[in-house]
């Protein structure tokens, strides 16, 4: 089973050369010296909107581009509501630019867990997995994804996978997340501000359900970075205003890495 594309042509383009140019452009604008995370979380809109901040958070893993070679991937729901987290049973997610295989003992593994389930709807439609394919595509060699949208979970359950699934340099953990939505841009400045500090500080428990529509699945990364004590920082922080739309009613947009 193959999961095709839902959103090319619309959050991104749907002719793969137009596609790596883009992708590639946002990287090379975004080039950095900096060591590569073991996660970051990074937006998921339109790539006009959010491409270059999310691009500044993947131009840190070029240099690792032949070591990872698993990339733990969860995002929110839009469009289907259910408790927990969905997995696929798809061997393959698709993309302009090729297939992507899933790691299908990585999602045995979990599946074992109560709270996780297959439910195929939640992933079907759904782009807060599908845009952030074609930037791993671009940075990493060979790799496989474990492919987990979350629904209603407790960041306890969201840690627990995380956790089973974390391995070694091998391993790369991305959680999808845009920041505060429709505001003006001023008022969006101050709440993407406050959000980014609380997630600096791992204070999961402080960050509120319009703060960032990836909230579940952020608090289970930031839950178990408290426990590992790791250290998370904001390495871009701008809005919808910034890059491709008015300054009247805005979508926020950070990239975090996790080391």
């Amino acid at each position: 089973m193959n999961r095709q594309p839902a959103v090319a042509g619309s959050f991104y383009p749907a002719n793969p050369e137009q596609l790596h140019l883009m992708v590639d452009q946002f990287l090379s604008d975004a080039v950095t010296d900096e060591k590569a995370p073991k996660a970051i979380i990074v937006p998921h809109a339109g790539y006009i909107y959010s491409g270059p901040i999310a691009a500044t958070a993947y131009a840190r893993l070029i240099k690792v581009h032949d070591r990872i070679t698993r990339v733990v991937l969860i995002g929110p729901s839009h469009r289907v509501a259910f408790r927990g987290l969905a997995v696929s049973r798809a061997e393959t997610f698709t993309t302009p630019l090729g297939n992507v295989p899933v790691d299908q003992a990585a999602v045995q593994t979990i599946v074992e867990l109560p709270f996780v389930e297959y439910i195929e709807q939640a992933h079907t439609f759904e782009h807060s997995l599908e845009v952030h394919l074609p930037f791993l595509q671009e940075v990493l060699d060979n790799f496989e994804i474990v492919p987990i949208v979350a629904g209603d979970a407790s960041p306890e359950q969201v840690s627990q996978v995380l956790e089973a699934l974390w391995g070694g340099d091998e391993t790369l953990i991305v959680i999808s997340s845009d920041l505060s939505h429709y505001h003006d841009y001023a008022t969006a400045q101050q709440m993407d501000k406050s959000t980014s500090h609380a997630i600096e500080q791992l204070q999961y428990e402080h960050l509120a359900s319009e703060s960032a529509c990836g909230k579940v699945p952020v608090s289970g990364l930031l839950k178990l970075a408290r426990k590992k004590s790791l250290s998370v920082k904001t390495i871009d922080l701008r809005n919808s205003g910034d890059t491709a739309g008015d300054k009247a009613n805005v979508v926020g947009y950070g990239a975090y890495v996790i080391e």
